[in-house]
């Protein structure tokens, strides 16, 4: 398997030493100017010094798709300056993991592989990724969560030797920076290590100086600069931290279990074409697939608007939208009446059918989010239709319903579990008429009804496919 890890800080290093000894082939990216403290274990040294060593891993920096497969043959681990990963088209990983550590997502999506991890807090399992790994120190560090997010990050530095704040360096103005000391130095409290526009930066404890920032870079004041250890074990400056090993053999379970779960054959293959016929492939269904999201019912046995009714903060409508925001070069229509999701979705880039008549049936918004699409491009190959009311429904079985769909043309593709037939479904265009003439509020069941020889399933998880009728069924949760 093809394995690509954003970000090649420390902690990256040791998710890529994991994988790196796990048999996997690793493709790192990174800015072009890392802010890494913890150099000396860091991968990340390549982008300034072309080829490094960080324990039995070799990293080098490259430039081209090509290079990065010289360097995979000659078992080293590639580094390549990519922001925003657009290698990924070209690469073709089999799973990307994202361990930027910036505590928010900066762009990962679940459609970017097979197997999406994200790394620490900023992400949600089955919406911004497949799982999360737990990077907080403590009982669970290294945690593989399946559902909901890693534990949220509190701004305090973990406990290490009995220190948390004390063992950072700040920067104490913004400018350069001119350290005094070196990694693997010792240092008193009081005494200055570095200074930062011309103002001295002090220890606040004693110990081992374990991470500085590179000489000369432009620093913020605030910004973490060094980190001492009150241990003062030598040679913890210069191998892979505890930590970082943890973090690393999370996501070495979470890949491996995938692989033997679903790649049992998989070969790794490095040639540049299937790269970009991957990338045509999902380009294709970007361009020939719309998706549909129905949003104007009454809420008639819920007793309230149910679209409103949320937890944490996020109301079930957002929780739909922010799924959508995984597909943002397809074609996305929302079907609705409530002036707040018409200026959330429409601030999101997706665009909106109202349907002033809600009495009319499910058939109806089916309509007009039929024709909208039509109307946008009269070529479309399939229409994803899928409710509001389903909180608990993975971006990946939406993008897994898309694929069988773009696989088998002229078919009804639904996501199900136990041989029923649930939300979403893809729509053929071979069956766009007979949609267009539904009445009342039993939607494209009708259809369905008509051609079962058609339907082909993408299962899913039972939980998935709940749709949120009464106040009770807001309670149920993934199991």
């Amino acid at each position: 398997m093809k394995v690509l890890i954003r970000g090649a800080g420390d902690l990256a290093t040791g998710i890529a030493s994991r994988l790196f000894h796990g048999g996997y082939h690793v493709l790192m990216t990174e800015i072009a100017e890392p802010l890494t403290v913890r150099r000396t274990v860091a991968l990340s040294r390549a982008v300034y010094e072309k080829e490094v060593e960080v324990e039995d891993l070799k990293g080098v920096r490259v430039e081209t798709i090509q290079q990065v497969w010289e360097a995979l043959c000659q078992r080293k681990i590639p580094v390549i300056v990519d922001e925003h990963a657009d290698i990924c088209r070209a690469f073709r990983p089999d799973a990307v993991v994202d361990a930027i550590l910036a505590k928010k997502n900066l762009g990962t999506r679940m459609t970017d592989a097979p197997f999406v991890v994200g790394v620490g807090p900023g992400f949600e399992a089955g919406i911004d990724c497949d799982c999360v790994v737990e990077t907080k120190r403590g009982h669970t560090l290294g945690r593989v969560i399946w559902q909901g997010s890693a534990i949220p990050n509190t701004g305090i530095p973990g406990n290490i030797g009995g220190y948390t704040t004390e063992r950072l360096l700040r920067a104490s103005a913004s400018g350069e920076l001119r350290p005094l000391v070196s990694i693997g130095d010792s240092v008193e409290m009081g005494q200055v290590v570095a200074y930062t526009g011309g103002v001295p930066v002090k220890a606040q404890m004693a110990g081992i100086v374990r991470g500085m920032l590179n000489a000369g870079v432009d620093v913020t004041e605030g910004l973490k600069i060094g980190d001492i250890d009150a241990r003062c074990e030598w040679t913890h400056c210069f191998t892979i931290s505890d930590k970082a090993r943890a973090v690393g053999g999370g996501v070495l379970e979470a890949i491996s279990g995938f692989e033997k779960k679903n790649l049992p054959e998989m070969r790794v293959d490095f040639s540049f074409s299937s790269g970009e016929q991957e990338a045509l492939v999902w380009k294709s269904i970007e361009k020939q697939y719309a998706i549909v999201v129905l949003a104007a019912g009454n809420s008639t046995r819920f007793g309230e608007n149910k679209l409103f009714v949320g937890e944490e903060g996020e109301k079930l409508y957002q929780r739909i939208l922010r799924k959508l925001e995984a597909f943002p070069e397809m074609m996305r229509i929302i079907v609705t009446r409530f002036p707040t999701i018409v200026k959330e979705a429409q601030a999101k880039g997706i665009r909106v059918v109202y349907n002033g008549a809600p009495e009319l049936g499910i058939s109806h918004s089916l309509q007009l989010g039929l024709s909208a699409c039509i109307e946008q491009e009269p070529e479309l190959q399939g229409i994803l239709f899928m409710v509001c009311d389903q909180p608990w429904l993975r971006v990946r079985t939406i993008a897994d319903v898309l694929r069988m769909a773009a696989d088998h043309p002229g078919r009804i593709i639904c996501a199900g579990s136990g041989g029923q037939s649930k939300n979403p479904v893809v729509w053929d265009r071979a069956f766009f008429q007979e949609l267009g003439e539904l009445q009342g509020d039993i939607g494209g069941r009708q259809v369905r009804k008509r051609y079962p020889e058609k339907i082909l399933f993408v299962e899913m998880e039972e939980a998935e496919g709940k749709d949120v009728d009464y106040p009770a069924d807001w309670n149920a949760r993934m199991s």
